[in-house]
């Protein structure tokens, strides 16, 4: 088979992988080879086009051959699809002549799981250790870790590799087990802890000697599939909270459940969750940046978050004792908690109190997003602009919203 075939048929198996972002790293080039995953300290792009366009990360399979049976995944064993593996020299040379064409800056590779855990590991090693030594590539890498493999290889690749990632795709062992029988949750949570441990160790290695090799410098990630099991978004964001604090995680990704194929193990959605998606993404910043626990956003009794509002929003409606916050004397994080002010209007407001007195009028000139901050702020002078009633304020807060124009009604991720 021609490799461009190879490349459409594995391009396209990869895209049902969320976890694929490359920002974080700092791979410098000193001149003498290929790429610089430095030169892109915002993040680039996530995968190479069809249609010719060009994007910065070739996203692909090694093989779509597999011999699990995962009921959420189109490569699964039991799906009738054509098959294709690269050679290792194939994928090698394909990447770098992306690259000298200016369509990549990097790869992002996994593969289904051809053989058992180590070989197939080993093939994607193989691959990215030839990048870096053979062809001197200093692009970015985002490998995925096949749950199972060996320590000794998952160890080897943390130096090539950019960013790792093994996906937990579920909250409970239960959803697991159904729809991914062949795959165990102690072999997809030992290599999170094992690459947590050996992280934090390089880079403490790394404080105290200028020389030290990277190791994974962009951190690891994983991905949870949304919508296929019967999880509630408190199990979900629980997961992700521990993760965080037990591993050191740096992103976990938000899927929601595309069906792919014919597949009688998930109930046919009637769409993809992409709400539900966003906002779990949502919460999923306030709990990495914002300060919160999963318990504060929900509750047992009430575990799913709500698709008509951010889920800060729906907290502050819930804690009307917390408001309204003085801008002039709270801290940092008590800003945080206000809907409407993000990190950077925060910041703003702790930088410009040093200069003087803020009033509410100013604030929207600091980055603050007033149709929902007025209701929980004061300068001291003046207090809410309503008789603090939760419902009347859910009402009003909703309708600022629609009223937005048409080109606004992007739903907010960074303005919580």
């Amino acid at each position: 088979m021609e490799t461009l075939e190879k490349l459409r048929l594995l391009a396209t198996a990869a895209r049902y992988d969320a976890s694929c972002a490359s920002s974080g790293s700092m791979r410098a080039n000193d001149g003498r080879g290929l790429g610089n995953a430095a030169t892109a300290p915002m993040g680039i792009c996530h995968s190479w086009s069809a249609d010719g366009r060009c994007v910065s990360l070739l996203k692909v399979l090694f093989s779509n051959y597999c011999l699990y049976d995962c009921a959420y995944c189109i490569n699964r064993r039991s799906n009738d699809l054509p098959r294709v593996s690269f050679r290792v020299e194939e994928l090698v040379d394909l990447t770098v002549a992306f690259y000298r064409r200016n369509y990549i800056e990097g790869l992002f590779l996994s593969s289904g799981i051809f053989a058992d855990p180590d070989t197939t590991m080993e093939a994607l090693l193989r691959v990215v250790r030839r990048l870096r030594e053979e062809e001197n590539f200093h692009g970015y890498f985002h490998l995925k870790v096949i749950p199972g493999a060996s320590h000794e290889l998952i160890h080897a690749a943390g130096f090539y590799a950019d960013r790792l990632s093994v996906n937990v795709e579920f909250a409970t062992e239960r959803s697991l087990a159904t729809l991914a029988p062949q795959k165990k949750k102690e072999t997809i949570f030992a290599p999170l802890a094992f690459l947590g441990t050996e992280i934090r160790a390089h880079r403490e290695e790394a404080k105290r000697a200028r020389r030290a090799p990277l190791f994974v410098p962009a951190g690891q990630s994983t991905q949870l599939v949304v919508g296929a099991t019967p999880e509630t978004d408190l199990a979900i964001l629980r997961l992700a909270e521990t993760l965080y604090r037990r591993v050191g995680l740096r992103r976990v990704y938000y899927s929601a459940y595309i069906p792919v194929g014919d597949e009688r193990r998930v109930p046919v959605p009637t769409g993809p969750p992409l709400r539900r998606e966003h906002r779990l993404y949502q919460a999923d910043w306030l709990i990495r940046l914002y300060g919160f626990r999963a318990e504060e956003l929900l509750a047992d009794e009430a575990p799913f978050l709500d698709p008509a509002m951010d889920p800060k929003t729906a907290w502050a409606l819930r804690h009307p004792e917390y408001f309204p916050v003085e801008v002039n004397r709270a801290d940092y994080y008590t800003l945080l908690r206000v809907p409407g002010i993000g990190l950077t209007a925060a910041r703003r407001i702790l930088a410009a109190r040093r200069e003087g007195r803020i009033h509410l009028e100013d604030l929207s000139k600091l980055g603050v997003v007033m149709r929902r901050a007025a209701y929980f702020v004061t300068d001291g002078k003046v207090g809410p602009r309503l008789p603090y009633n939760p419902m009347v304020l859910r009402q009003r807060l909703m309708a600022a919203e629609k009223d937005q124009p048409i080109g606004a009604r992007q739903l907010p991720l960074f303005d919580l």
